[in-house]
């Protein structure tokens, strides 16, 4: 094998940094037809660009360049000049779909001008966006941000009562639990148990809602609180940290593990979920970029291997402690461990 400083200018590849470098051509194109409704209008019948444009207000020629970039992307289908959803928007993007992620992508929206300030976080070390502003602060984004963990929450928690077993549990703590999706798929999963969400007010007035509407308030119940100074409590036999550790140092982390263990009872079950890199933080990908993304938007904000998660709760004292990676395409991996 030739030695880098052999290798001709011929024998590189371009195409992947060319396709990194237009990247956000596509993004742009997705989250403006998000933020428009194109995707709702097209779940209806099949219509001409200069139709879409008239019920958007939008200009005719130009409709028709976003719509045939929309379908370029695999967003739209054009048969004889008409433009319908790829079945995928159908699914995932049309606004009343049970698996939508319009939500979802529409607080990826709101961190896009975020994304546009990574030297300036590079150089501070400080997030562009506040948390606070999505955390309570701006009702707006906060509501963005608590529908679109949602909407996320929605495909996770379906996949997370598969991969434990609850049965015989009775009372859950699920720690920053946002909008309590979670809770109310993993309780109805397994009956008599009985789930305490932990989180920030601003995001507990948004969650009564959505819970009342997974028919959840009889067994879910939100505490307002931070999770970093509240007391947990005592009686668990389960407690979920799901979508957390990202948005802290391995210190906290730690902290936050044996908060954990002294409100379980002995044989309660710690279960840790996120996206999580392999040992070394570089891969997968989505982990890695996930990082920068927690670092731009939360002042501790970063990316953990499960395996340092493994052995933090290790340390702690738990037992019999595991990793499992989620059914692709989801990039989350939980690791779990009882209470000795």
């Amino acid at each position: 094998m030739a030695s880098r400083s052999e290798e001709q200018p011929g024998d590189a590849d371009p195409s992947f940094i060319m396709a990194l470098g237009t990247a956000y051509w596509g993004s742009r194109t997705l989250l403006a037809a998000n933020r428009l409704g194109v995707f709702d209008i097209l779940s209806g019948e099949p219509m001409r660009a200069s139709e879409l444009a008239e019920k958007l207000g939008l200009v005719p020629a130009a409709t028709e360049l976003f719509l045939n970039a929309c379908v370029a992307l695999g967003l739209c289908e054009k048969d004889q000049g008409r433009f319908r959803n790829s079945v995928s928007s159908e699914t995932y993007l049309v606004s009343t779909s049970p698996a939508s992620m319009a939500n979802a992508i529409r607080y990826s929206d709101n961190l896009f001008s975020s994304w546009g300030k990574l030297e300036q976080a590079l150089a501070s070390g400080e997030p562009p966006m506040a948390a606070k502003t999505y955390l309570g602060d701006d009702r707006a984004q906060t509501r963005d941000f608590v529908y679109g963990m949602h909407d996320r929450a929605l495909a996770v928690g379906r996949c997370l009562p598969e991969m434990i077993d609850l049965c015989g549990r009775k009372k859950m703590l699920d720690v920053g639990g946002g909008p309590g999706t979670y809770s109310a798929l993993i309780t109805a999963r397994f009956p008599g148990l009985h789930s305490d969400v932990l989180e920030l007010a601003g995001v507990a007035e948004i969650a009564a809602e959505i819970l009342d509407g997974l028919n959840a308030s009889d067994r879910v119940t939100m505490r307002e609180g931070d999770y970093h100074s509240s007391d947990f409590g005592v009686g668990y036999d389960v407690v979920l940290m799901s979508g957390m550790f990202h948005r802290e140092t391995a210190e906290n982390c730690r902290r936050l593990i044996d908060k954990a263990r002294a409100c379980l009872e002995p044989g309660g079950m710690l279960i840790v979920s996120d996206v999580f890199t392999d040992t070394g933080g570089t891969g997968p990908e989505f982990a890695a970029l996930f990082g920068l993304n927690m670092m731009l938007t939360a002042p501790d904000g970063r990316v953990h291997a499960d395996a340092d998660v493994a052995a933090w709760m290790a340390d702690a004292g738990f037992l019999e402690v595991v990793r499992q990676p989620f059914p692709p395409p989801m990039p989350h991996r939980i690791v779990t461990g009882l209470r000795s």
